[in-house]
């Protein structure tokens, strides 16, 4: 008998994990509004803007230019587009200055709002070649050759290598993942019963997900204004490591490339950079929001 209650109770709690499961699953990973009870998903309501670099940290240099100048004036441009067009959604920035916030502040502060997504922004460079060539001694010195060509838009997204830095932003985050009566609404569903992990493991697989959409949007939008797609890729990013929700960095274009840095320096430049990300996040809350 006492085997048999102890086995009924275990079956029980296998059953409130799926039912968890069933219910994030269906709910793609997030909060339903309480005040809607059609059980749609809720609207985005934060996005966590981060202008790469800044302060002494200048990022990668053009000729005339410098990353972290450019990133900003591209996030504080989309920022304000963004409240423009959807003035229901709150706009955070790591950065409004010339100042250098610390890697792991950055997604922090976007754990901290509870944001819906994390967009960092960033310029590409193409790096650089050694060369032995003579001086005008006729001495052997080596030479820096900068990489001009290489140009193009690319989106990266969290390898695999560092998706377990999220589990604790996932963990502390929970509350806001369900409703805020989860208790009643999921038979006493605790997010912190190490039972219930796998939950999380899902949630963090929906992150990938998501953000790999939201950064395929970005590439689209990009190849639509006719620059070069270098696609999505994976990185071991430690800005985006503790992202406890979707979260992208897209290298708007290449600094190192003369034609590419005056178009990013370009009032023209910026607004089609900005209009392409604006396009890619709208068609992302479409897909989230239907």
């Amino acid at each position: 008998m006492k085997n048999f209650i102890k086995t009924k109770k275990v079956f029980g709690k296998v059953s409130l994990v799926i039912t968890c499961v069933s219910v994030v699953l269906l709910a793609s990973f997030k909060p339903i509004d309480p005040q809607n009870d059609q059980g749609t998903q809720r609207k985005l309501k934060t996005i966590v803007l981060d202008a790469g670099h800044g302060g002494h940290d200048s990022g990668a240099v053009g000729r005339q230019s410098k990353e972290k100048d450019i990133a900003l004036q591209v996030a504080l441009k989309l920022g304000k587009k963004i409240q423009k067009e959807f003035p229901g959604i709150k706009v955070v920035y790591t950065r409004t200055t010339d100042v250098y916030p610390k890697l792991y502040e950055r997604p922090a502060l976007a754990n901290k709002h509870h944001a819906d997504l994390f967009i960092s922004i960033h310029c590409n460079s193409g790096g650089a070649s050694s060369r032995r060539v003579k001086n005008s001694r006729g001495r052997y010195v080596t030479q820096r050759v900068l990489n001009t060509s290489a140009k193009g838009t690319e989106t990266l997204v969290l390898g695999f290598s560092r998706t377990g830095d999220q589990d604790v932003a996932i963990r502390e985050n929970a509350s806001i993942l369900m409703e805020e009566n989860y208790k009643e609404n999921y038979g006493g569903f605790d997010p912190k019963d190490p039972s219930t992990y796998i939950v999380f493991s899902l949630m963090k697989r929906r992150y990938r997900e998501q953000s790999i959409k939201l950064a395929s949007y970005m590439q689209d939008q990009f190849a639509g204004s006719n620059r070069t797609d270098r696609g999505v890729k994976e990185q071991s990013l430690a800005v985006l490591a503790t992202a406890g929700m979707p979260a992208v960095l897209t290298e708007i274009g290449f600094i190192s490339n003369p034609d590419e840095e005056r178009f990013m320096m370009s009032s023209a430049g910026q607004e089609s950079i900005v209009n392409d990300l604006f396009n890619a996040i709208n068609t992302y809350r479409k897909s989230v929001e239907k």
